[in-house]
């Protein structure tokens, strides 16, 4: 008996060389702002989402997306270019990598080393000289991934922030992340 693939998922016999030919690694644009939510998963960010792309508009940050034809957003990146921590982004010569996954059943196929590569593309082309992200101690498999992209772990970070989230309710976290960084090739 055969089966349509669920949205966002690959079907069985996609091949992962012919699906990344079909996706394409691009800057955010505003109708891509529900696609961010996931089927509801990343609801509670939606107002989080609008605040970051607001910033885009205002030259403050840049949102990445990788981006499939039939099926939508199936990968994100953020990038903020200047924040009051300047050890994390100062505007000039720092930025900082956040809100970066990829869908579960689209991981391990190249697409999060491709948009990493294309805000860090981006980034040394803008003259920055260094990006910088902080990653759950918990999240093994993304550690790995930004050791394989070049970047060390420099500080624990304590991991506490805070958003409001779709019904305008505030929401407190905490999770205890590294620091990493790397050096960006200027030649991009």
């Amino acid at each position: 008996m055969e089966h349509e693939p669920q949205q966002g998922y690959p079907s069985s016999d996609t091949a992962p060389d012919s699906l990344l030919q079909r996706v394409t690694i691009r800057h955010l644009r505003e109708e891509d702002l529900p696609g961010l939510e996931w089927d509801g998963e990343f609801i509670h960010f939606r107002r989080l989402y609008r605040e970051i792309y607001e910033s885009t508009r205002r030259g403050n940050a840049i949102m990445w997306v990788a981006f499939l034809d039939g099926v939508g957003v199936i990968g994100q990146l953020f990038v903020q270019l200047n924040s009051a921590r300047h050890e994390l982004a100062n505007g000039e010569s720092r930025a900082y990598i956040y809100g970066f996954r990829i869908r579960q059943n689209y991981r391990r196929m190249g697409l999060g080393t491709r948009i990493m590569a294309a805000a860090e593309r981006e980034l040394a082309q803008r003259g920055f000289k260094w990006v910088t992200l902080n990653v759950s101690r918990e999240n093994e498999e993304a550690i790995r991934l930004y050791r394989r992209c070049g970047y060390r772990i420099v500080a624990r970070e304590a991991g506490r922030w805070s958003y409001i989230d779709h019904l305008g309710k505030r929401r407190e976290v905490h999770e205890p992340s590294w620091r990493m960084e790397k050096k960006l090739d200027p030649s991009g």
